[in-house]
Order: C-alpha cells, then structure tokens, then sequence
C-alpha cells in the first residue's frame, strides 16, 4: 500500500491543554493521544494503558536479549516512550503523518531516534507486509484511528496477517477497537481468522467504548494463577492496574455495549 495517495488528505496536528495534560488533536474534537504535563513518562489514558495488557502474555524475562517494541500509530507517543524507558526495549513507532511525529516531538516530549528508537514515517500497512520485518516485533501496539475516529484505517485480514508475520515466537499483540461500534465484531473475526480463536483474548470495554482485543503468537493463553502473577510483578515493578486488566480480560472477543 502506497503511503503517497493518502498522504494528501493527512488532518495537521493540533495540541490543547486543559487541567495539566496536554492532548493531540487531528483538526477535529476527538483526542487522539495525551499526556499529562507533569508526568510526561506516564501513560495518562486508561484505554492507552489497557493497551499494554500484552505485558501479560509474554514472559515476565523476554527470551531475547534485545526486546523489540512496534507501534503502528504514533498518537502522543506514550507507549513508545513507556516501552523505551520504562521496559528499556527496543522501539519501533510507524507514523504516516509528519505533522504527528513533528508535534510528538516538540510537545510530548519523544525523544530523538538513537540506538534503540527509530520513528519511521511509513504505511503502517506497508511496513507490515514487508519480509524484511518478519518475525521482529516481540510486542505489536496497533492503534490506526483516523482524524475522526470512526473506523480503523487498515482493518482487513491481509493486514491482520501482515501484524501475525511481523510478531516472532511468543509474541503478542494489542488492537483498539470500539467494543460498541458495528464494525467491532467483524474486526475481532478477522483478527481471529488470522491468529486462532484460542490465540484472541479482549479486555472489556472502556467507559468510552475502546475496546482492547489482544492477540499472541505461541501457547494458549496461560493458566489464571499465571496470570495473576505477571499481574502482580507488573503492577509492582511498572506501575500499571495489571491487575485489573486481569479482572477485565474475557478469553474470546465478543461484542458488547457494556463499559468497565
């Protein structure tokens, strides 16, 4: 897929403030990526938090040396820097608008490429299908929203299958969907189609409606008492509501209008 043709079209990024945290906005209301300007290392929405719930289907150790973090969709670059300073990983970030990587780095604080950061202006699309991406990622965090927040820009199983081929053994990866909207149960079909229904696990829906579907490369989902201590070392050495992720997580993606 060309990243050219819908380059045109891009929305520029605006930033705005209120009560302390700053948001990106793409020449519309709806948010797009935050950060809370005295904690800018923090990851300030719950439903971007939620998105690091692949935390719980890795090992607590990775099995290799130099971890590798992707994720498709810039927004405010939260998880890119949680995943590079907190996690110390290695981290990919696939942004299509300039405007996006541009205000990221002036106001959200992301820091310049070095030998563990690349912020690639690509189609994520594009960069999922390319071979020389195989099997790199051991964590995929795909959030490709557009300007008005209606439907996922890529969302078909060709695309799935680009995310399943980049992923290495035991990797995993986390989706936002919106858990009430028409189109969730066919994206959560095709997620399943390409990954196995006993490889597609969900987080139930935010008070907004995002929805987080995670998907894993590897064995079944682990046992609940494994679970509950990935939970617990998470919480403890990160700081994030693993535990209630726990809570949260449904072992199939169905649809459904009721929030957390």
């Amino acid at each position: 897929m060309s990243a050219k043709p819908r380059r045109q079209t891009l929305a520029a990024a605006t930033v705005a403030e209120s009560d302390g945290v700053r948001t990106l906005h793409l020449g519309t209301p709806w948010v797009q990526g935050a950060m809370r300007i005295g904690k800018p290392q923090a990851i300030e929405l719950e439903y971007v938090q939620r998105m690091m719930a692949w935390l719980l289907l890795v090992p607590l150790e990775p099995k290799r040396l130099a971890p590798h973090a992707v994720q498709l969709g810039l927004g405010a670059g939260a998880i890119t820097k949680f995943c590079h300073r907190q996690l110390r990983w290695r981290c990919t970030a696939v942004e299509l608008n300039p405007t996006v990587i541009g205000a990221c780095r002036l106001w959200f604080k992301l820091p310049p490429d070095d030998a563990r950061l690349a912020v690639v202006e690509a189609d994520a699309g594009a960069w999922v299908a390319d071979p020389r991406h195989a099997r790199s990622a051991d964590a995929l965090c795909v959030d490709l929203y557009d300007h008005h927040a209606a439907a996922p820009v890529l969302d078909d199983e060709s695309f799935y299958a680009g995310c399943h081929a980049v992923l290495a053994d035991g990797g995993a990866m986390s989706v936002n969907l919106f858990g009430r909207d028409v189109s969730f149960g066919r994206s959560a079909e095709r997620i399943a189609r390409v990954f196995g229904p006993q490889r597609v696990a969900m987080l139930r829906p935010t008070r907004e409606g995002n929805t987080i579907v995670l998907a894993w490369k590897g064995e079944a989902l682990p046992a609940r008492d494994e679970l509950a201590r990935r939970a617990e070392a998470i919480e403890r050495g990160l700081g994030l509501p693993a535990r209630k992720w726990l809570k949260l997580l449904q072992n199939r993606p169905t649809p459904t209008p009721t929030a957390a």
